[in-house]
């Protein structure tokens, strides 16, 4: 292990605001902020998650862009998590929070309709293992024991084999309503498309990958939809 990962996990533990929770002490004792996240944030305002978040620069971004929300960021890796746990308490953001873990287990830290939005930005699109995509059937069933009504859940992604798979998803299982979906998300200016708030929404902030993506030229499809 390098020795700079042993120095991020070392200061990871400073961190008031990264949770860490072994699997064996969830089983047993449970998270204790579970339905019980406005008294870590000290409000009752609006929870967004971003699911495998990696480095948290988007969940950062839009915190900065929304402070009247709380933002979440989720991943299994403590040294990417440490970038963005850092940032946040370095520019001391009471709306920003970190969560390190399996994202199947997502919803033993979540109580009954305690998110009000999802974003999955640029997750792995498992090409040859289609149940372990954070779209399929399976997780959109975890994340509906925690989202409120009328809670959106946005993708965005450079994989169009992940792009159709989950727009096939969502319109095929009946239980979703589709918002908004384009194959190429920065084809339209959302300067002049003002109509479309989601679309300016998805444009407002870009991760690392999307950057890297954009500039070698390649498109980046999004998706944002409801389970009903």
């Amino acid at each position: 292990m390098g020795h700079h990962k042993l120095e991020r996990f070392a200061e990871n533990l400073t961190f008031p605001n990264l949770f860490q929770v072994s699997y064996e002490m969830l089983k047993e004792e449970g998270f204790a902020l579970r339905g019980k996240w406005d008294s870590f944030f000290g409000n009752s305002n609006p929870i967004t998650l971003e699911l495998g978040c990696g480095k948290g620069d988007y969940t950062v971004s839009l915190a900065r862009i929304h402070p009247d929300r709380n933002y979440i960021g989720v991943d299994i890796k403590g040294a990417r998590l440490w970038r963005g746990a850092k940032t946040s308490n370095e520019e001391q953001m009471g709306n920003v929070a970190f969560l390190r873990t399996r994202i199947e287990l997502i919803e033993q830290f979540f109580g009954e309709d305690e998110v009000s939005e999802i974003w999955i930005t640029f997750p792995d699109p498992q090409p040859k293992k289609e149940n372990k995509r954070l779209t399929c059937e399976r997780f959109l069933g975890y994340y509906k024991h925690f989202l409120r009504e009328e809670s959106p859940i946005h993708l965005k992604t450079d994989s169009q084999e992940l792009y159709d798979y989950t727009l096939n998803e969502v319109i095929a299982g009946g239980g979703y309503r589709v918002e908004y979906a384009t194959n190429d998300l920065y084809a339209l200016k959302a300067t002049e498309h003002e109509e479309i708030a989601c679309l300016a929404e998805a444009q407002m902030t870009q991760t690392f990958y999307e950057r890297m993506f954009l500039a070698q030229g390649m498109p980046i499809t999004y998706l944002k939809f409801y389970i009903k």
